[in-house]
């Protein structure tokens, strides 16, 4: 059965992953003409919000997330990226600085693809177009969701929410039965979920009591989807 099948997860979750799925082989060459892989640690910086584009990234393998900083360095996690996803486009469309930061979760391999090629490939591409459009309009929807999310929902809901969503991202040759490891720390759950640590460590506690998860050390295993989404109160 599918996440789908019991929970909204597309009202969550950005999937820009689509983008570059069975693109016309002239498009995704005329691409990847220029494109540069690159091997990153855990924690690196791909761009800082502020900095001007020179291209966009291409996840070949890993995690990165996309956050924003206030003034005093704090976090707040927007998205969480997945392997086969687009990074950085938005700055490129709308001709102007990054809105947001982006660094990795995991060693990660990730291509850079120069503006001048993106460019180039909107221009011939209708296909790309169209996907790019539909994307954008997804999130839209995806980010007005959310601000109603962290409006009216409490901590617990909305860390239940996270890792629902999370548990998507985690499937690795997922098949049913599978136990799913969600990989985070307390920090980066609590930067997603909008509250301190220390709130994120209580929750968790009381869902481990409640027989919805179990904990590894960092690593989370949802063993209740079925209670979590009860919980999460999201549809």
């Amino acid at each position: 059965m599918s996440i789908r099948d019991i929970f909204p997860i597309d009202k969550w979750d950005f999937k820009s992953g689509s983008i570059l799925a069975d693109l016309p082989a002239s498009d995704l060459e005329r691409l990847m003409a220029h494109k540069s892989e690159h091997r990153y640690k855990k924690g690196d910086i791909l761009f800082r919000e502020g900095a001007y584009p020179s291209g966009i990234y291409y996840i070949v393998e890993g995690k990165v997330k996309k956050y924003k900083t206030d003034k005093s360095g704090k976090e707040q996690i927007i998205y969480v990226a997945n392997t086969g996803e687009l990074l950085g486009y938005h700055a490129i469309l709308s001709e102007y600085r990054y809105p947001d930061s982006a660094a990795t979760l995991e060693d990660s391999m990730v291509a850079f693809i120069p503006k001048e090629d993106f460019i180039l490939t909107l221009q011939h591409s209708a296909v790309l177009n169209n996907r790019l459009l539909k994307t954008l309009s997804h999130e839209f929807a995806v980010l007005a969701n959310s601000i109603t999310l962290f409006a009216k929902n409490s901590v617990r809901e909305r860390l239940a929410l996270q890792l629902i969503v999370l548990r998507e991202k985690y499937k690795v040759n997922f098949e049913p039965g599978m136990a799913v490891e969600i990989n985070m720390s307390r920090d980066d759950l609590a930067s997603m979920a909008g509250t301190a640590r220390e709130n994120v460590v209580r929750v968790l506690s009381e869902f481990k009591e409640a027989g919805i998860v179990e904990t590894k050390g960092r690593k989370i295993v949802i063993t209740d989807i079925n209670k979590l989404i009860a919980l999460a109160d999201a549809r």
